[in-house]
C-alpha cells in the first residue's frame, strides 16, 4: 500500500486571504519603489549623460519632421546635416538680434532706469505707503551692503577662488555635454530608425512587438511635449514682444526670450519672467506701464493654459493639474531646476508605456452604491438586512 504523506500546515493557512492579498500587493510596491530609487541614484551618478542623452533626444522630436521632409528629395544623412545646420542659423540670428537690440539701447536704457529708481526711490519716501524710507537711509543701506559683501569676499578669499575654479571646471563640463548632445542627435536622426530596429532584434520573438507598441506610445508623447512646448514657448515670446513693444518697455527683445525660456520651467518658469518684465517696466517707464504688462503677461499665461496648450499637444500629454504640482515639487527637490524641467515629459512617458501595455477594464459610469448606516430612526435590526441600494444585497 502506498504510504500516506502526512500534510504539513503552511504558516500562512491561518492567514485570512485578504491580508495574503493585500500583503503581496505592498511586497510589489515595496519592490517597484526600490526599482524606482535605485534608477533616480544611478541617474544621478551619470547625470551628465542622462543631461546629453535628455537634449540630444529634446532636439531629434523636434527635428525629425524637417529630416523626414527633407530625406524625400535627398539621402537622410545630407538631410540631417541640413536641418541641424538651419537650427543652428535661427539660433545664432536670435542671439545676434538680442545682442544688438542690447547694445542699440544701452545709453537710452540707462537714463530711463536712473529715471524709474528716482521715481521708485520717491514714491517710497513720499507716497501713501504706512512706511516711509528716505534716499539717505537708502544709501546707507546700500553702502552697509557693500562694506559686508567687500569684508565676506576678503575673509573667504582662498574659498572663493576654488568656487571659481569649480565654475570654471562646470564650463568644461557644460561644452563636454553641448558636444555629447550633438553627437547622439547626429545619429538619433540619420541612423535612429536602424538602430531601434538591432535593438528589438536582440529582444525574444513574443516580446518584439508589445515592446515597440510600448516605445512607440513613449515616443509619441515625449515627441509631442517637446514639439508642443517648443511650439508653445515660441508663441509666448512673441507675443510678450508685442505686449512690451506697445507699451514702450526697453530691451523687449531680451524680455520677450527670458518669456520664451521660461515657458520651459512648468509653473514657476512664466510667472519668474513675468516679475522681471513688470521690474524693468516699472524702473524704465512707470507704474502703469509695470501694471499693463503685469495684466498682459498674466492674459498670456491664460491663452497659453487654455487655448494653444490644449490645441498644441491635444491628448498626448493628458496629466492631471494635480499630478502636474505633485511631479514639478518632486522633480525640483530631486534634481533642482533640471528635476522641474523634466519632471513633465518623465510622467507623461510613463504614463503613455503604462497605458500601452495594460489591460483596461470597462469604465465605471457612476460610482457603486455604498453601505448605508443605521439611522436614528430605524432599528439595527432592519438597518442591517439588505436591501435595495445599500450594496450588500440583490438591488
Amino acid at each position: 500500500m502506498p504510504e500516506r504523506v502526512a500534510h504539513v500546515d503552511s504558516p500562512a493557512d491561518g492567514v485570512p486571504r485578504w491580508i495574503r492579498k493585500y500583503g503581496t500587493i505592498a511586497w510589489l510596491l515595496i519592490g517597484i519603489v526600490i526599482v524606482v530609487g535605485m534608477v533616480v541614484f544611478a541617474t544621478s551618478r551619470i547625470q551628465v549623460v542622462f543631461i546629453a542623452v535628455f537634449l540630444s533626444l529634446v532636439v531629434t522630436s523636434v527635428l525629425d519632421p524637417m529630416v523626414t521632409w527633407l530625406s524625400q528629395y535627398m539621402p537622410r544623412p545630407l538631410a540631417t546635416v541640413l536641418a541641424l545646420l538651419g537650427s543652428f542659423a535661427v539660433v545664432a540670428g536670435l542671439l545676434t538680434y538680442v545682442i544688438r537690440s542690447v547694445a542699440g539701447q544701452w545709453e537710452t536704457l540707462a537714463d530711463r532706469f536712473t529715471n524709474g529708481i528716482d521715481t521708485i526711490l520717491e514714491f517710497f519716501e513720499t507716497g501713501p505707503l504706512p512706511f516711509h524710507f528716505t534716499q539717505a537711509e537708502i544709501n546707507d543701506a546700500i553702502n552697509e551692503a557693500v562694506a559686508q559683501a567687500t569684508a565676506y569676499v576678503q575673509e573667504n578669499a582662498a574659498d572663493l577662488a576654488g568656487q571659481i575654479l569649480n565654475n570654471a571646471g562646470a564650463v568644461a563640463l557644460v561644452f563636454t555635454v553641448l558636444a555629447l548632445s550633438l553627437f547622439l542627435t547626429i545619429f538619433f536622426l540619420a541612423r535612429g530608425g536602424s538602430m531601434w530596429t538591432w535593438f528589438l532584434n536582440q529582444l525574444p520573438a513574443k516580446n518584439r512587438e508589445r515592446t515597440h507598441a510600448a516605445a512607440t506610445a513613449g515616443w509619441y508623447t515625449f515627441s509631442g511635449y517637446a514639439r508642443g512646448t517648443m511650439i508653445v514657448a515660441l508663441a509666448d515670446g512673441v507675443m510678450a514682444f508685442i505686449l512690451l513693444s506697445i507699451v514702450g518697455v526697453p530691451l523687449a527683445a531680451p524680455l520677450s526670450v527670458l518669456v520664451f525660456i521660461g515657458a520651459f520651467i512648468p509653473l514657476i518658469g512664466a510667472p519668474a519672467a513675468m516679475i522681471v518684465a513688470a521690474v524693468v517696466a516699472l524702473a524704465a517707464v512707470g507704474p502703469l506701464a509695470a501694471l499693463i504688462v503685469t495684466i498682459g503677461v498674466a492674459a498670456i499665461g491664460q491663452i497659453e493654459g487654455h487655448i494653444l496648450e490644449p490645441l498644441v499637444m491635444g491628448k498626448q500629454v493628458s496629466l492631471h493639474p494635480v499630478v502636474v504640482a505633485v511631479g514639478v515639487t518632486a522633480g525640483t527637490f530631486l534634481g533642482g531646476l533640471l528635476g522641474a524641467i523634466i519632471a513633465i515629459p518623465v510622467l507623461a512617458v510613463t504614463w503613455a508605456v503604462y497605458s500601452a501595455v495594460r489591460s483596461v477594464d470597462p469604465p465605471m459610469e457612476t460610482l457603486p452604491p455604498g453601505r448605508r448606516a443605521a439611522s436614528s430612526t430605524e432599528s439595527p435590526s432592519r438597518a442591517a438586512l439588505p436591501g435595495p441600494g445599500t450594496g450588500n444585497g440583490a438591488g
